[in-house]
């Protein structure tokens, strides 16, 4: 077995000599056949140097005392590589300098190491800049690195440092393979872990980005919503059960509101308050964002908020799960003889597409009554409706210029 040494040795540089005759001492430390030297501070007179016992002669107060500096700074060298070794890391001698020095060195620690790292760097953000939804899921998205590791290497963990570019094209795979993730679900999680390589280079964990070059594979996801006309049937609909009455009506309110399943759920009487305009809006904070917006009470959706807001608790709508409100609209799309897969996230488009985009209203607003954080989400969900309908416009323009 190699067993790797320190080697200090002092050398004196007379090619730097200075005015009075005297050169620098330096220090020069090798190890694992690197160098580094640094100046010790000192300078002699180079007949002064017996560099095979490596002191000053001939004995003199002042030789005696660069004497015993330069013992010092052997024993700090030496004291530096011990505790680098006990520590266990993997150094050299850049490393050994620093900690000399009293710099701080960086362990090197291993991936899903800084994983959880990176989750008490988020758990601290909860209510600031993140919600706790969203933790659950970088929680969530942990595991699957976790679990990619022990399925590719056969181990707990792998050290930070040998993430290289291959490892996300690696992880992708398995992903799509091992977990049969869809590609858009696959890019939300390598969206997630690519935050916590940012984290891992913030914190001198990592030194290059491993996604300096990747692309994500985008997704062209098909905007589902209500026709004007399926709306308008689903309105009109009376349901005889109570509680499947209830969801079609938090429906058609979603559909007249944008808002997300958790802002309906959670939707307070006292989030309902009269605006600037003297008219009745919504005003409200979107967990998934962490931003207050508002929305304005449209005629169709206040008729249901006042169907239910004779109730004594605080909440406007009864309140139930995501997934069992799912399951009941599937009951409901099948009487009424919706043909798409209806889920609450259908009323948010509806209210985006149907209600406010083929009403001539512009995009900036449509963006802003959704509450997304950036325009950009608005157009690459919405802009082919856009688009469509300035085709039909122009159709239409065209029918009437040729009549003319």
């Amino acid at each position: 077995m190699q067993i790797n040494r320190v080697t200090i040795l002092f050398v004196i540089y007379k090619s730097r000599q200075r005015k009075d005759k005297t050169s620098p001492i330096y220090c020069r430390i090798t190890y694992k056949k690197s160098r580094k030297e640094f100046t010790t501070g000192y300078h002699i007179t180079p007949e002064n140097w017996d560099s095979k016992k490596q002191i000053v002669k001939p004995e003199e107060e002042q030789h005696n005392f660069i004497n015993t500096q330069l013992s010092l700074i052997i024993t700090k060298v030496n004291q530096a590589f011990l505790l680098l070794q006990v520590n266990q890391v993997n150094f050299g001698v850049e490393e050994i300098h620093r900690q000399y020095r009293g710099e701080n060195i960086k362990v090197e620690v291993g991936l899903c190491e800084v994983y959880d790292l990176f989750l008490k760097y988020l758990e601290k953000l909860i209510g600031k800049e993140l919600n706790q939804d969203t933790y659950k899921k970088y929680v969530a998205y942990g595991k699957h690195l976790q679990s990619f590791v022990k399925w590719k290497y056969k181990t707990k963990d792998v050290k930070i440092t040998s993430i290289k570019s291959s490892f996300i094209d690696q992880y992708e795979y398995y992903l799509k393979t091992e977990k049969n993730f869809a590609q858009i679900t696959l890019n939300k999680v390598i969206q997630r872990f690519r935050r916590c390589v940012k984290f891992a280079i913030a914190e001198e964990y990592l030194s290059k980005d491993p996604f300096l070059l990747y692309r994500a594979k985008r997704v062209k996801k098909e905007v589902v919503f209500l026709s004007q006309s399926e709306l308008i049937k689903l309105e009109n609909h009376t349901f005889k059960i109570q509680r499947v009455q209830q969801i079609k009506d938090m429906f058609v309110f979603c559909c007249y509101s944008g808002l997300a399943f958790k802002e309906m759920s959670t939707l307070r009487k006292k989030d309902i308050v009269i605006g600037f305009d003297a008219k009745l809006w919504i005003k409200i904070h979107r967990s998934k964002t962490s931003r207050s917006y508002s929305v304005p009470l449209l005629p169709k959706a206040k008729i249901i908020v006042d169907k239910y807001s004779q109730s004594k608790t605080e909440y406007v709508f009864p309140r139930i799960s995501n997934p069992k409100f799912n399951a009941y609209l599937k009951e409901i799309a099948d009487i009424i003889g919706i043909k798409i897969n209806l889920t609450h996230h259908v009323a948010r488009k509806t209210f985006a597409s149907t209600v406010l985009l083929l009403n001539n209203v512009p995009m900036e607003v449509v963006s802003k009554l959704l509450g997304h954080s950036k325009m950009q989400t608005t157009q690459e969900h919405y802009g082919e409706i856009v688009q469509k309908q300035i085709s039909e416009e122009i159709m239409k323009l065209n029918n009437k210029l040729v009549k003319k």
